[in-house]
């Protein structure tokens, strides 16, 4: 059964999604999950982002951006310095970072699809330890191969599924999000697509399409209580964004830093505690990687002064595909605690009553 999103409740975005409104709206971009749900501890999996398909592992322009460090992304040192990225990206629980990069280095040597004789994946996580026990080490070689070759275009899952699946976000039950927007032709026409693993906020903080919705909610907040006491957030947030824009990566740097933005606008501040790092990549410049006999590769790029739509598509699609990690995702008995979802009808009352409603779209 397809679920909901936060359109289908009349929530209303800012900006134009893709077909799908997913990061695979972006040519080339496939997605997959393995999702570990057993017994009373197991609450996690594995999301595998494949910048151009699995078949096609020619290198992608790149750029990082570490608004809070309290966290990891194995391989950003050769993002940063290089500007390339070389095959997929891993999303995880906190404690299963190596393994996830150990199997993609494996799933690459069986496939004899790297790039250079040695690799560096990129692997990213999110600490589930309320809802999973992160010291069981469910994640197996296994689950990852099944999610690198399971991988899709199109439509995606969202909510407890994947690297997200034992995840909270503002105190609800958070987990795996996705979004888009597609430009208009005299804008150039690209897309631009987030996929977020949601592991933070407090509940006092949320904001919904402008709408401080997080003060109704008081009850049911595992951490606050839903009051205010300026407890540490210490969760998590990570955000892959893509897009078909020739970007250079200094440029994909400045976007990755907007995604902050889109934080922002669903009311985090950015925590001590929450490791929130994020990465952009553009499909374009195939030929970036493999320079003539001379050295030298044929590039082209979107000049700075036309970035201001790509930037304000990359906040908008982060701030929606955080918002649909939430709306997607179900109450979950886990480890430690129990966790509520995002309960839909009165989310909707909330939005009327401060008049930040659509007509529902069939």
């Amino acid at each position: 059964m397809k679920k909901i999103r936060a359109r289908d409740l009349g929530i209303p975005f800012e900006g134009t999604p893709g077909e799908s409104n997913a990061i695979t709206d972006v040519p080339g971009v496939t997605v997959g999950y393995s999702t570990i749900i057993e017994g009373a501890t197991a609450r996690t999996g594995v999301t595998i982002i494949h910048p151009r398909g699995r078949q096609d592992y020619t290198p992608v322009f790149a750029g990082i951006h570490s608004f809070n460090g309290n966290g990891e992304m194995t391989g950003m040192a050769w993002v940063d310095e290089g500007g390339f990225l070389e095959g997929p990206i891993g999303l995880t629980n906190t404690h299963s970072v190596g393994i996830v990069r150990d199997t993609i280095i494996a799933w690459q040597i069986k496939n004899n699809i790297q790039y250079q004789p040695w690799s560096l994946p990129v692997v990213a996580e999110t600490a589930d330890a309320w809802l999973n026990d992160m010291n069981g080490f469910f994640v197996k070689d296994h689950h990852i191969f099944h999610a690198l070759d399971s991988s899709t275009s199109g439509a995606i899952e969202e909510g407890n599924v994947g690297g997200g699946t034992g995840m909270m976000c503002y105190e609800f039950k958070g987990g795996t999000g996705t979004s888009s927007r597609k430009l208009p032709e005299k804008l150039g026409g690209w897309t631009v697509g987030a996929l977020a693993q949601t592991n933070f906020g407090r509940r006092y903080q949320l904001n919904i399409a402008g709408v401080p919705v997080g003060k109704y909610f008081k009850d049911d907040a595992p951490v606050t209580n839903g009051e205010n006491p300026f407890k540490q957030d210490d969760g998590s947030l990570i955000v892959v964004v893509a897009t078909n824009a020739p970007l250079l990566p200094h440029q994909l740097k400045r976007m990755a830093k907007r995604v902050a933005l889109g934080m922002a606008r669903t009311g985090s501040i950015g925590g001590n505690g929450s490791g929130d790092i994020f990465l952009a990549f553009s499909t374009a410049n195939a030929q970036a990687a493999h320079p003539d006999k001379q050295g030298i590769s044929q590039i082209q790029t979107l000049a700075n002064d036309h970035l201001d739509p790509i930037f304000a598509a990359t906040v908008y699609a982060t701030e929606e595909a955080i918002i649909n990690s939430m709306v997607a995702a179900e109450d979950m008995d886990g480890h430690e605690i129990s966790v509520k979802a995002l309960p839909h009808q009165e989310l909707m009352d909330i939005m009327k009553k401060h008049n930040r409603f659509e007509t529902i779209r069939e």
